[in-house]
């Protein structure tokens, strides 16, 4: 059974790494892990070698419950001279300097945090065109948006400012020079401006998911009030730590929740929002934290136009 698996995630990952970062002969390719997710990045660093790529492998020292932190300086050298990076980290690259700066180098990139051999088998089983298309409707409607409004059936009620920023599609299409977003992928999302209001929220970054919802207040673009551990794992990189980063709904109709949040925060019907860094998602804020919150069966309007009804999908 074992290697069965194993065998579906191969094929996974070689789908992944020839369709999603269209990774070709010649190319340069570099595979970052840590001890605890090195198994599953070999698997990535065997199939770019199979797509003809010249790959390396980097292991970096654990990041302990941060996520944001920069990788070491040699690393974040080599992910803006390759042509393609993979980093399947425990803890997310996604909002690092080094991250940014290989993507203004025009590096593509896929960013991991936490993925596991099951979460990819489960979650690549899908429609990638019809989750492609979902995930940039939700985007131009961010962007189109100046105002969001967020609820939800166990109280969740927040008002979100939007306008003047840009929707950013994560739909699997890393294929162009800079382009970059998570595997697994299917969401769309946008840093906002500002925002006040209650979140009740049932997985939370680092922190699983909750048999009882929490309920955090959100006030002038900030996390006023919330769970002590979440408030603790943003106040240890100061006042920056509560700024209300992201605003994302999931469009991964085969993702599940799991307290992964990597998972969660794409499951078809769900919003999230992240408190921490916003710079490397249009954003002003650069700190070495970003914690998302997911919202279950969520309603969102856009200047007043329904874009999910009770996790029900309705921009098209």
């Amino acid at each position: 059974m074992m290697q069965a698996r194993d065998t579906i995630v191969g094929r996974g990952a070689d789908a992944l790494v020839r369709e999603s970062l269209a990774i070709r002969p010649g190319e340069e390719a570099l595979v970052i892990c840590d001890e605890a997710t090195r198994e599953l990045a070999e698997v990535f660093w065997r199939s770019a070698q199979r797509a003809g790529a010249d790959a390396a492998l980097a292991i970096i020292s654990h990041r302990e419950s941060e996520e944001g932190r920069e990788p070491p300086g040699c690393v974040a050298a080599a992910m803006a001279a390759a042509d393609v990076f993979i980093a399947a980290t425990t803890r997310s690259l996604s909002y690092t300097e080094a991250r940014r700066r290989a993507t203004e180098a025009g590096t593509r990139g896929a960013t991991m945090p936490s993925a596991t051999s099951d979460m990819l088998a489960r979650m690549t089983n899908l429609d990638f065109p019809l989750m492609a298309a979902r995930s940039r409707a939700v985007a131009k409607a961010l962007t189109e948006g100046a105002q969001a409004h967020v609820s939800c059936p166990r109280g969740t009620d927040v008002t979100v400012d939007i306008g003047r920023r840009e929707g950013i599609a994560d739909d699997g299409d890393m294929s162009i020079p800079g382009a970059w977003g998570n595997l697994p992928c299917g969401e769309a999302f946008i840093s906002p401006t500002g925002g006040t209001g209650v979140l009740v929220v049932e997985s939370i970054a680092g922190l699983g998911r909750f048999d009882t919802p929490l309920r955090l207040v959100v006030e002038d673009g900030r996390l006023a009030a919330g769970d002590e551990r979440l408030t603790r794992l943003l106040d240890a990189h100061g006042p920056a730590g509560r700024n209300l980063a992201e605003l994302g709904v999931g469009t991964n109709d085969c993702a599940e929740l799991t307290g992964n949040v990597l998972e969660d925060e794409k499951i078809l019907g769900t919003v999230h929002v992240a408190f921490g860094a916003s710079l490397g998602i249009g954003g002003t804020v650069e700190v070495p934290v970003h914690l998302d919150c997911v919202v279950l069966t969520a309603s969102l309007q856009i200047d007043g136009v329904p874009v999910l009804d009770a996790g029900k999908l309705t921009a098209s």
